[in-house]
């Protein structure tokens, strides 16, 4: 089935705020990913149905209307790309070119997302010239040690998992700044006031505790 998109120009999410959020089929999550048939958070609720939908093909459209719906966005627009879903690639491989055309789209716009696609040294130049042209791809550690893997390749921001109970400031094994993502927090902070995940030079590490219906899944792979 043909890649699908779907963008919601105002999100009801209280987390995220109301702000521009996509969707991407289910089928761009890459095989790597420990979260992609249990712990992701997107398995369940009103999400799911959404993200469903879209891989499904019932909802959605192509990549090149979708970039031309990015393109059509206010400038400076803080937006997010994937509450549910990957980069656009096949087989552990993110497709440049279509990537590469978001980054163009995107141009002056605040777009951020979060891959779990292995950073090979191709995919790994792929992330890094978003990051360099204004749209900030996080890394998705699954816990702490693997933050500092990812970090160490200095290609763009990362993230990670922590375990449930983990304070709101920490460090990883190898010493860098851990920040609890500040909307699980606060519920009076959102993607929306926040902003620090389209933020690609932060020097800091942004945590995510588990959460959804499969956190507990979600939780052992953060404590591996």
């Amino acid at each position: 089935m043909p890649l699908k998109i779907h963008l919601t120009l105002k999100s009801s999410n209280q987390k995220t705020g109301e702000i521009p959020v996509s969707t991407s089929s289910a089928d761009t999550c890459p095989p790597s990913c420990p979260l992609r048939r249990c712990g992701c958070y997107a398995l369940s609720g009103p999400v799911f149905l959404h993200w469903r939908a879209v891989s499904e093909g019932r909802r959605g459209s192509d990549w090149g209307e979708f970039c031309s719906q990015v393109a059509a966005l206010p400038e400076g627009q803080l937006w997010r790309h994937n509450q549910a879903g990957d980069l656009p690639g096949a087989n552990g491989v993110i497709d440049k070119k279509l990537v590469c055309q978001l980054v163009e789209a995107n141009r002056g716009r605040r777009g951020f997302t979060y891959t779990h696609y292995p950073m090979t040294k191709r995919n790994a130049a792929v992330v890094a010239h978003a990051n360099e042209h204004g749209f900030t791809v996080n890394l998705s550690a699954n816990n702490l040690t693997h933050a500092d893997e990812l970090a160490d390749l200095d290609v763009g921001p990362v993230v990670t998992l922590v375990p449930e109970g983990s304070p709101s400031r920490t460090v990883t094994p190898a010493g860098r700044k851990v920040i609890l993502c500040p909307a699980q927090d606060s519920v009076a902070i959102s993607c929306a006031s926040c902003g620090i995940c389209a933020r690609h030079h932060r020097g800091f590490v942004v945590a995510f505790k588990p959460h959804g219906t499969q956190r507990r899944q979600a939780n052992s792979i953060a404590e591996a």
